[in-house]
Parts: structure tokens; C-alpha cells; sequence
């Protein structure tokens, strides 16, 4: 199955940044047009009446966040033709799955933290999530990659 459109689910972590690299290199050596997403988690969300910090204001830093997090990645890789960007709100897990429904991408490439099993029973796993629910292939690189 020739790959024609790939989505890339980053956050602002180093782990994601060797994900995007792979993704935005396989998309490049097969011509397939790339989708950049970045969830603005709401569970990030900071809100403290003692620190004048009101829920729009928490919003719009996260959403700050993520779109220049989107800007240094895709000028990393410049050259791509054309680059979708989507910053959703919600729970990650289920943002990419819906972006990549709607968007209709054939492949999701992420990265993941590299969590210890008893870090995964406490917190909950993205890339596990995704690869258990996609209906697409899902690439995820390791942590340990260089």
C-alpha cells in the first residue's frame, strides 16, 4: 500500500522530534502529502485565581505553545511542498484518531516516552492507545533512537 498521506502526531517533547524527522523523511522519499497535529491537552490546563491565570488565558498559552511547536518543526524540514497543521483540543489519544479519520491519512507516525510498565499502570500511554485503536497502520519510533 503506497502511503499518499501522513499524518505526524508531535508534542513538544524530544521524542517527538525523532518521530517528526522519520516522518517528515519517509514523506519526502514517497511523495505523500504530510499532516502535522499537535493536541492541546486539556488535562495541561492551568487555572490559579491566586496567580490572576483565568481558563482563556491558560487556553491561549497551550495554544501558543502548540502552534509554535508546529512552526519549528516544519521549518525544520523545509523543502515539504505543502504541510497540513491541526491543533484540536481534547485528549490527545483521541484527537489523532479523529484527525486521522477525518483528514483521511493512511499512516500515523508518533513517538513515544519510553515509559517503565509500572509508569504505563499509572499514566496513561498515547502510542499505546493509538496502536490498539487505529484503523491505519501506526509507525512509532522507539526512545532510544538516534
Amino acid at each position: 500500500m503506497p502511503f499518499t498521506k501522513i499524518l505526524i502526531a508531535v508534542d513538544d517533547s524530544g521524542e517527538s522530534m525523532k518521530a517528526a524527522r522519520c516522518g517528515f523523511e519517509l514523506a519526502h522519499c514517497l511523495k505523500a502529502v504530510i499532516g502535522v497535529l499537535f493536541v492541546i491537552d486539556k488535562d495541561k490546563e492551568v487555572v490559579s485565581a491566586d496567580l490572576g491565570i483565568t481558563p482563556n488565558e491558560s487556553k491561549n498559552t497551550l495554544r501558543e505553545e502548540a502552534e509554535r511547536t508546529l512552526d519549528q518543526y516544519i521549518k525544520m524540514y523545509d523543502g515539504i511542498e505543502q504541510v497540513f497543521r491541526f491543533t484540536p483540543e481534547g485528549d490527545p489519544e483521541k484527537e489523532i484518531l479523529n484527525i486521522a479519520s477525518e483528514w483521511k491519512a493512511e499512516l500515523i507516525v508518533m513517538g513515544t516516552h519510553g515509559r517503565s510498565k509500572l509508569d504505563r499502570m499509572m499514566t496513561r500511554s498515547v502510542a499505546e492507545y493509538v496502536i490498539r485503536h487505529a484503523e491505519i497502520p501506526v509507525m512509532v519510533t522507539p526512545t532510544n533512537m538516534k
